[in-house]
């Protein structure tokens, strides 16, 4: 069938959307809805015409989450005077057979896996019986930043990992629609842009722009208003020498922010993951600190890897307690079905893996409560997010050295603090994870 082509104005559609995961699909959520012409965006499914819920399927929790939601909008969707068209799309038509799917959840009227991305707009537009509208892109989160996505898919063979699974192959963005999408980002308000993909160094790895990310991070840098540029999901392997010698040249707004998922410090289970980086990842932590000695380090761990001893786990806390990250986020293994790491043997008893998070944790919360403490006094430049939801004249932001979503945040009140705004503030209390 041709593709439909907009032709001009259409009734505004009533859109329900929800967005599960990470913030890759968060993008791919904001850039569908975009794609659909004139839309206003309502809170209930019975007051929308669609309901679109973009599902994650990474670890088995999120395939819980993604079929109760999908369960409960539904359910809020027939309840309707005049019943939605209902929409999933994203990870979990890519993880599992969509016939499996349509028969286990019969309500759901159109299923999208990830091969069809392209084909989204389309797919729903026909099934509306509305026109292709414009690609577009509409933004769900604060006004002061945005994620941009660089890459999909990843090639790298980690043993406890589903996504190449889900997502194929690294595909990497074209550099020139990267810029005209972050621009066109900035030129709409957006002082601050977080990269994100499965493995930032890795993008162009299979085009032309291979080995060219340096280049594609100081033509973002120079973007006219834009304040900071934060790099998020640095693979540890592909930090080089002169990736890192490169992001030192740009300055800023790139930020000195790291998130480097290292995922454990013990090499012999660094090496049943099939982790790259395997034999020592201090290495990776003083290259960066080599070059930039105020970096913020943020760093993922799984806890509870099959063959994780108490004296494997030892070493993982006090890995922890030498390099002093700014920010930690730990998570128990799930042996996912399909991955190699799923039938090792010396599988960990599950309450021993959450008594493990709960230590690590404990550990973190020390160190970051300490580092924040040691702030007070100082003047940050806060980027505000939005207002308390129960404080008012109090609002939620951050300095440079929080992402959204995964950090702390800072509190911030004054003149000229609203939603956007970039301003001044004197740290007056630290919290655990918090400032204001």
């Amino acid at each position: 069938m041709p593709a439909l082509r907009y032709q001009g104005p259409m009734h505004e559609l009533r859109v329900h959307a929800v967005t599960l995961g990470c913030p890759k699909t968060r993008v791919d959520t904001e850039r569908l809805v975009g794609s659909l012409g004139r839309v206003r965006l309502v809170d209930n499914p019975q007051s929308a015409e669609l309901v679109f819920v973009n599902t994650c399927s990474f670890i088995r929790p999120a395939v819980e989450e993604s079929l109760d939601t999908l369960l409960d909008v539904t359910g809020a969707a027939g309840e309707a005077a005049s019943r939605p068209l209902v929409v999933a799309a994203g990870c979990l038509p890519g993880r599992y057979p969509v016939e499996e799917l349509s028969a286990g959840l019969p309500e759901v009227d159109l299923w999208l896996p990830l091969d069809a991305m392209d084909h989204w707009p389309l797919m729903i537009a026909e099934a509306l019986g509305r026109a292709e509208a414009p690609a577009g892109r509409l933004r769900s989160t604060p006004p002061g930043y945005a994620w941009l996505k660089l890459s999909e898919g990843c090639d790298h063979a980690c043993s406890f990992c589903a996504i190449p699974g889900i997502r194929g192959g690294l595909v990497s963005e074209p550099r020139a629609a990267l810029l005209a999408e972050a621009q066109a980002l900035v030129e709409g308000g957006v002082k601050e842009l977080i990269l994100v993909a499965q493995d930032l160094t890795a993008w162009g790895r299979e085009r032309s722009e291979s080995g060219k990310l340096p280049e594609l991070l100081a033509d973002l840098a120079a973007l006219p208003g834009l304040a900071r540029l934060r790099p998020m999901y640095l693979y540890p392997a592909g930090l080089t020498e002169s990736l890192l010698d490169a992001m030192a040249s740009i300055g800023p707004p790139l930020v000195p922010y790291f998130d480097i998922p290292l995922q454990h410090a013990h090499p012999d289970i660094l090496s049943r993951m099939g982790r790259p980086f395997a034999r020592d990842p201090r290495k990776v932590v003083e290259r960066v600190r080599a070059r930039f000695p105020e970096a913020a380090l943020r760093t993922s761990l799984i806890v509870g890897f099959p063959g994780e001893t108490e004296a494997y786990f030892q070493a993982l806390v006090d890995f922890v307690a030498e390099v002093q990250f700014s920010h930690l986020g730990v998570f128990p293994f799930w042996p996912e079905e399909g991955t190699a790491a799923a039938t090792m043997d010396g599988q960990v008893d599950d309450a021993l893996k959450r008594e493990r998070v709960e230590r690590v944790m404990e550990l973190q919360r020390s160190i970051s409560a300490e580092r924040l403490e040691s702030m007070v006094g100082d003047e940050v430049e806060v980027l505000v997010d939005e207002p308390h939801p129960d404080w008012p004249g109090l609002f939620v932001g951050r300095t440079w050295f929080q992402a959204p979503e995964v950090d702390g945040v800072t509190y911030v009140s004054g003149p000229g603090v609203e939603p956007g705004a970039l301003v001044t503030a004197t740290l007056e209390e630290a919290h655990d994870f918090d400032l204001s």
